[in-house]
């Protein structure tokens, strides 16, 4: 599947999503007028994905990436077993599908499911590093923070593939806890996930996690209500 079948607003219309592309990190420094010409310049496309509905498909050949106005949408990857990987959450202002088209895959690896019903702007790849006629300054600073998101996502999936590789559920479950009290710099925090989709993303069975989430709240190393955290106590997991 790819996007050439989505609408193209008026400009006028564009404007309502410029506060929320300002969340971006593909647009950090760009004022919102600039914002405004790049979404001419780029001959950006929306669309509105209601809960639960696929956005791709795993093996769709993309050239677009996608930026989330609102809404949250998931990376999945299935096993041949049929199991869920949840490979990435992403939330307003965050994108899908860098690294696909940078890398020039052109096919995608995963699925992408709206979690929420999801406005998703697509911007394609080709004009996004193709700088304009004018060389507009903003476009300059456009390809600058793609290369920027492009080194984050790839220190964030680092980070994920510490918490799989962990031996125990327990460990897999404290480094993944660990890292959002670092990132949110509070002991206490909430996390995106439901208990399935923590466990998919951790890569263990739901009963287990929730089984080890009960003993550390036992011990007095966590504690929780539903998806809002606090950590306690650290434990050494080296």
């Amino acid at each position: 599947m790819q996007v050439g079948w989505i609408y193209n607003e008026p400009v006028k219309k564009m404007k309502k999503y410029i506060p929320s592309l300002k969340k971006s990190e593909l647009f950090h420094g760009i004022s919102e007028g600039e914002i405004s010409s790049l979404i001419k310049c780029l001959g950006c496309l929306f669309k509105t994905f209601d809960k639960g509905e696929i956005i791709y498909l795993s093996g769709d050949l993309v050239r677009e990436i996608g930026i989330v106005i609102s809404g949250r949408v998931h990376l999945v990857k299935d096993d041949i077993s049929g199991n869920s990987n949840i490979i990435a959450d992403i939330s307003d202002g965050e994108m899908f599908g860098e690294t696909v088209v940078c890398g020039g895959m052109g096919v995608l690896p995963v699925t992408v499911i709206a979690m929420e019903k999801s406005q998703i702007m697509f911007l394609d790849f080709q004009r996004i590093t193709t700088t304009c006629s004018s060389a507009c300054t903003f476009h300059t600073m456009l390809i600058r923070n793609m290369i920027g998101v492009l080194a984050r996502k790839n220190i964030m999936l680092t980070g994920k593939i510490e918490h799989i590789t962990k031996r125990t559920t327990k460990e897999k479950l404290m480094s993944y806890l660990s890292e959002q009290s670092l990132l949110h710099k509070s002991s206490s925090f909430e996390i995106p996930f439901d208990r399935q989709e923590l466990a998919d993303y951790l890569s263990v069975e739901r009963s287990a996690l929730s089984a080890q989430m009960a003993k550390l709240k036992e011990d007095g190393i966590i504690n929780y209500r539903k998806n809002y955290f606090t950590v306690i106590k650290g434990i050494d997991l080296f």
